[in-house]
């Protein structure tokens, strides 16, 4: 590809149209945010009760009207 592009007789041929159509040639095989393989079958061994410690108590319906009569 690379010798048929620099021979001259080419290089005149080819417009911009021909050209763009050639780029995807070049760059459908990029990903530009990695690779990324996930395990399905597996689960995170994750701490639910220390992740719930982190958790502020939610706000009650009574906690938002004592602050609305007052």
């Amino acid at each position: 590809m690379q010798q048929v592009l620099a021979d001259p007789t080419w290089a005149d041929t080819l417009t911009d149209a021909d050209r763009r159509a050639l780029s995807p040639l070049f760059w459908t095989h990029v990903n530009p945010y990695g690779r990324f393989e996930l395990e399905m079958n597996s689960r995170l061994d994750l701490d639910l009760a220390a992740r719930a410690a982190t958790v502020p108590n939610p706000h009650t319906p009574k906690d938002e009207a004592a602050v609305a009569t007052t």
